[in-house]
């Protein structure tokens, strides 16, 4: 008797919509990190799921000297070598691969764009994709602006009497700052629309970063309590448990505040905080999402905490502390780890505080937001009868072991009242199984189809870092810090509990 194949009653009957539109994705920084180890295997497996358009090829761009096949080469190794390949199929493998072109050069090179563009016009023809491109620029902000610059003079960035529709996709961080932020979207805006640019954040591509959205809209019963009324406080943990990995010139230019709390900890914070969005198309949520961050006040510097990891234990292993990292300054003052606390004056949350600790080389790798809900008004129980209670919690985990948990006070079973909290558990690895598309696999699919709702725009962009640019320019000014000041492995500094002790609160362990 043949087996039984067993379906997934919540996968039962659910499809992705595929892009259709014919397209030629070309990638800058094609020999790149962040090619090798998400763009590619991303690629592959929107491939494998029957995603991508029948019309459709790779083209990678960048300065090291690669042959076609080379590229191909380096395709099949991504792939091979990457944890996020759900399915290996050759006869996908190779058909992908058979699609991929390489062009070497450097990004301020007239020539190479122009041998670039030969090659898109010669793929138009091969695959018919009618003049359809998306470029993704995978390289240092300081390169964008060129880039742009270069897809303009070698007419690439889709005239108004050029066939085909031309989008940009950016990596982040989108400037290092306020001021060439601005600059740099005055830049590209200069020669392209703002409808073609998708700035990315692969926080946004997450399953459970978008289940907060369906969790707080498409359940009634949220709705109503998600305010100043009923919620004492949120915090937002983005914790990892690596250091730098062989990344210390990048870090010492970057900080966790450019590297987690502009970007990362912000969409947190504005998918928490945001009002229902009247349709859940792009300009109707994004303008929601810059409410948020508007209505934020001003960072006060005592409610700032920065931090900078010494020697420790990580998982009972010994590591070094940050400025004994590779390529790392013995003085530097790059903050590892820092802890706010943030209000958002409107009338939803007026009062509310939004605690926000982003750190590196912490006790395990965890991103969780915690809503903590207002205590009971009034508890008919003796205080002998409660052993452990540590009111309502909405703990949403993004990673890793996603899922959602509901915290109550329950009765413990036996003849006396006895009562402690307990949790309902919602797992996405256990409910829907664990095969979830990576977060480069939906916004590398989103940009095909062409919608920008989880991409940042521009005025998002400089919201975030209006907030945070005068917090970095008084920790750049104050040399009088003493680092390190907590050690690897530990939940940081002294100060972010003090921070949070006054007001007679305590950061949760997750």
């Amino acid at each position: 008797m043949a087996a039984t194949q067993l379906v997934n009653p919540f996968r039962e009957g659910l499809r992705e919509d595929r892009a259709t539109t014919p397209v030629q994705i070309v990638i800058f920084g094609a020999s790149g990190d962040l090619t090798n180890r998400k763009l590619l295997p991303a690629l592959y497996n929107l491939a494998q799921a029957d995603l991508l358009p029948e019309n459709f090829c790779v083209v990678g761009f960048a300065r090291s000297e690669m042959t076609d096949d080379q590229f191909r080469d380096a395709l099949r190794k991504s792939v091979a070598e990457s944890g996020e390949v759900r399915v290996r199929d050759e006869r996908v493998l190779d058909e992908l691969a058979k699609r991929c072109y390489y062009v070497s050069g450097m990004f301020d090179d007239k020539s190479a764009f122009a041998r670039l563009a030969k090659v898109l016009a010669e793929n138009d023809q091969r695959y018919n994709t009618a003049g359809n491109r998306i470029f993704y620029i995978s390289t240092p902000a300081s390169l964008f602006g060129i880039i742009v610059e270069q897809l303009h003079d070698a007419g690439l960035t889709g005239a108004p009497d050029t066939p085909g529709s031309v989008r940009i996709i950016v990596e982040k961080p989108f400037g290092r700052d306020l001021a060439s932020a601005k600059a740099l979207n005055t830049e590209m805006l200069a020669y392209l629309r703002e409808d073609q640019i998708y700035r990315i954040d692969h926080y946004l591509g997450k399953e459970t970063v978008q289940n907060i959205l369906v969790l707080r809209f498409a359940n009634g019963i949220f709705e109503p309590i998600w305010d100043r009324n009923y919620v004492d406080s949120v915090q937002i943990t983005v914790a990892e448990s690596l250091g730098l990995e062989g990344r210390g010139s990048f870090y010492e230019e970057t900080g966790v505040i450019r590297d987690i709390v502009q970007n990362h900890g912000m969409q947190l914070l504005s998918l928490v905080g945001m009002e229902p969005p009247t349709t859940f198309d792009a300009r109707d949520f994004r303008d929601e999402k810059v409410r948020v961050i508007e209505a934020i006040r001003p960072i006060d510097l005592k409610e700032a905490v920065r931090g900078q990891y010494g020697p420790g234990y990580v998982n009972g292993q010994p590591v070094p502390g940050y400025r004994e990292e590779p390529n790392v300054s013995p003085s530097s003052m790059v903050p590892t780890f820092s802890a706010l606390r943030l209000f958002v004056d409107n009338w939803r949350w007026a009062g509310v505080p939004f605690y926000l600790r982003a750190g590196k080389r912490m006790p395990k790798r965890v991103t969780e937001i915690a809503i903590q809900f207002k205590e009971a008004p009034h508890l008919p129980f003796r205080k002998s009868q409660i052993e452990q209670a540590e009111g309502n919690v909405l703990a949403l985990r993004i990673q890793p072991d996603e899922g959602v948990t509901l915290k109550l006070e329950a009765k413990v079973p036996g003849p006396s009242m006895r009562i402690r909290s307990v949790a309902m558990d919602f797992s996405y690895g256990a409910t829907f199984g664990t095969e979830d598309a990576s977060p480069y696999e939906r916004l590398i699919l989103d940009c095909m189809k062409g919608d920008q709702t989880l991409f940042d725009r521009a005025d998002g962009v400089e919201a975030a870092w209006s907030l945070v640019d005068p917090l970095l320019q008084a920790w750049d000014a104050d040399k009088s810090m003493t680092f390190p000041n907590y050690a690897a492995g530990t939940w940081g500094p002294k100060q972010a509990e003090e921070l949070i002790r006054r007001d007679g609160r305590a950061w949760r362990l997750p």
